[in-house]
């Protein structure tokens, strides 16, 4: 088995970023997931769920940590990376709160218009992460990811979706970080540790999809069948949550390329 794709996804519900090569830290990849979008009036963070247009909305990470803006028939804009300790905002992910500082009133004036509602950017420092939900062990963190780290999912899983749907389906629909090529279809639901590249992964639990994986990435638009959540919701549901790939924790850091060996170790 090989790591045969790699995501990053810079601003929680943005368009993602395809890479050969990655770096890992306490928080998952570099860069992925450290910005978001939240109400301007509640703090409630807002994704594609609500907004399809976000899957139309260009936020590259840059390697001094801030983001470029970009999207059809707007001028590109450069956000800087806020101070860690300052404008701080209250925020929501889930059931879990933040604090966090704003990205400044230029980039919400941009992303406000681009939306058509009032909205804030925010950033996670390091420092701000939250915990990962349930977790008893207090390294354990997470920034504006909906509960861990990383999301694996094996190109077989993807291929047999596709043909019990009866159309090829995008990768991207789900929004994984590491992809898997020559494993078995669903064969990481019964992984408990893989190694790859000499970093070790714990695999934390299933990944339970919502109405974004009908979400067209290309154009924004919704599948008016609402596949392929209704075939999965045929034979990958349990206790009424449907499940597709699976949620990793990073062990240590260090540097993941595109072709690297995949272990299963447990």
């Amino acid at each position: 088995m090989r790591l045969s794709s790699l995501y990053r996804f810079p601003m929680k519900s943005a368009i993602g970023e395809p890479l050969l090569r990655a770096e890992l830290d306490g928080l998952g990849l570099v860069g992925d997931r450290r910005w978001m979008l939240v109400d301007a009036e509640n703090g409630r963070f807002l994704t594609q769920r609500a907004f399809s247009r976000m899957s139309q909305l260009s936020a590259r990470w840059n390697p001094a940590g801030g983001l470029t803006l970009a999207s059809q028939g707007l001028p590109t804009l450069d956000v800087p990376l806020p101070e860690p300790d300052a404008n701080l905002r209250g925020v929501f992910v889930w059931g879990s709160s933040m604090v966090v500082p704003d990205a400044g009133d230029e980039a919400a004036e941009w992303l406000s218009g681009f939306l058509g509602k009032a909205c804030r950017l925010v950033h996670v420092p390091d420092h701000r992460a939250r915990d990962i939900p349930g977790s008893l062990l207090p390294e354990e963190k997470v920034g504006f990811a909906d509960g861990f780290p990383l999301l694996l999912i094996g190109q077989a899983s993807l291929d047999d979706l596709s043909r019990r749907v009866g159309r090829s389906l995008e990768m991207l629909r789900f929004r994984p970080n590491l992809v898997v090529e020559g494993s078995e279809p669903y064969a990481e639901d019964g992984w408990q540790r893989i190694r790859i590249g000499g970093i070790e992964f714990s695999v934390a639990k299933g990944c339970s999809r919502c109405i974004l994986t009908t979400i067209d990435p290309a154009t924004g638009e919704r599948s008016a069948d609402r596949e392929p959540l209704t075939t999965l919701k045929t034979y990958r549901e349990r206790e009424g949550e449907v499940y597709f790939g699976q949620n990793l924790i990073n062990r240590s850091g260090g540097v993941l390329e595109v072709g690297m060996e995949v272990e299963v170790l447990e």
